[in-house]
């Protein structure tokens, strides 16, 4: 147990705390990234190999588009369905495969990262069926090739959306991090168990969880004014529409 009124303690306390803190914004900015990558890529191709969609058919095959969107669709699905704590367990052998350990603030990367992106591809793909058919017809219209109109038309029409969905998934994945520190991944989540839980530490509690309370706040805030002052900026497809080159003459 640890003494409260011991005259190291609360400078012990806030060093402990700044250090978790960091270890914390390392897993998450890390994470985010990844998420933000790999996301945006399984979310569009979800989209763009549907039926009716832009890469329906790639190489002239039908029947690959559709075997890429039903592997996509089952990996997603089961990345959503299991508990985090069950699949952060489940990978810990994949984990010491990859890095060469399970345990770690890095190590707590992986299952974050593969919690994460099946989580945000599913709001990419959600955020991308809501962009108007009339905006690609227009596109196509103006002899944009598929790769523009991904690039220069959905994703610009979508954005808002995705901005508060990354934020969503950014806030899930802080809550994460709180976990992965049960099974010694580091960051707060580690503090709050080796001196909240196992030294009856109330104060190392409460401190942890403020922490947590503003990064998810600054998260939120931050998200929800970049999503406002897009949607305030004009539709995000009038611009990406002048952008869009004209087709070459052979």
């Amino acid at each position: 147990m640890i003494d409260s009124s011991d005259p190291d303690f609360w400078p012990d306390l806030f060093a402990t705390v700044w250090q978790a803190t960091g270890e914390t914004l390392y897993q998450v900015g890390v994470t985010l990234l990844l998420t933000a990558i790999l996301g945006t890529i399984i979310g569009v191709l979800l989209v763009v190999t549907d039926k009716g969609g832009m890469l329906e058919a790639p190489f002239g095959s039908r029947a690959f588009g559709r075997t890429v969107n039903v592997v996509l669709q089952l990996v997603v699905n089961l990345g959503r369905s299991i508990p985090f704590l069950i699949l952060m367990i489940a990978l810990i052998p994949f984990t010491r495969l990859v890095l060469g350990t399970a345990f770690g603030v890095t190590a707590a990367i992986v299952p974050l990262t593969v919690a994460a992106v099946p989580f945000f591809a599913r709001i990419v793909e959600m955020s991308l069926r809501e962009v108007s058919d009339g905006l690609l017809e227009a596109g196509m219209s103006l002899g944009a090739t598929r790769w523009h109109l991904v690039a220069k038309v959905l994703l610009p029409e979508a954005l808002p959306g995705l901005i508060l969905g990354f934020t969503t998934t950014a806030v899930s994945v802080v809550n994460y991090s709180a976990i992965v520190g049960t099974i010694g991944g580091g960051g707060l989540g580690d503090v709050a168990v080796r001196y909240g839980y196992q030294r009856y530490s109330t104060e190392y509690i409460v401190v942890v969880i403020v922490v947590l309370v503003a990064i998810v706040a600054c998260l939120q805030g931050l998200g929800g004014w970049m999503s406002m002052r897009m949607r305030r900026g004009g539709t995000p497809s009038a611009r990406s529409a002048a952008a869009v080159p004209p087709a070459q003459a052979d």
